[in-house]
């Protein structure tokens, strides 16, 4: 029935004044329109995919550089004597050595 509304609408919006020739193609083509839209929102390019994962690793470096400063700390206060420091010490080696394989290897410039 939709089908015959069309096909009856369409050709007769080229005859009606400019304004309600738009509104009936509007709504003939608004179905159309909205489901385009939802496909655009539901898909990620690969740009942004991208710039997610870039985030993502930086956040993990940033992570990392931190509990690098936190070791080096820990390990002074463990020399020092400091019991707690060193079991502080182990967890974040530890915490450490989780997050170095889930980074991308950079070679070095020489």
């Amino acid at each position: 029935m939709h089908r015959l509304a069309l096909l009856i609408l369409l050709p007769a919006s080229v005859m009606l004044p400019g304004c309600l020739a738009k509104a009936v193609v509007d709504v003939a083509t608004a179905p159309v329109k909205a489901v385009s839209k939802g496909v655009d929102l539901a898909t990620t390019s690969q740009s942004e995919a991208d710039e997610k994962r870039g985030r993502e690793i930086r956040r993990r470096e940033q992570r990392l550089a931190k509990l690098e400063r936190d070791y080096e700390k820990q390990l002074d206060q463990c020399e020092d004597g400091i019991r707690r420091a060193c079991d502080e010490a182990r967890d974040t080696y530890a915490e450490m050595q989780q997050i170095i394989p889930t980074l991308p290897y950079e070679p070095e410039d020489d």
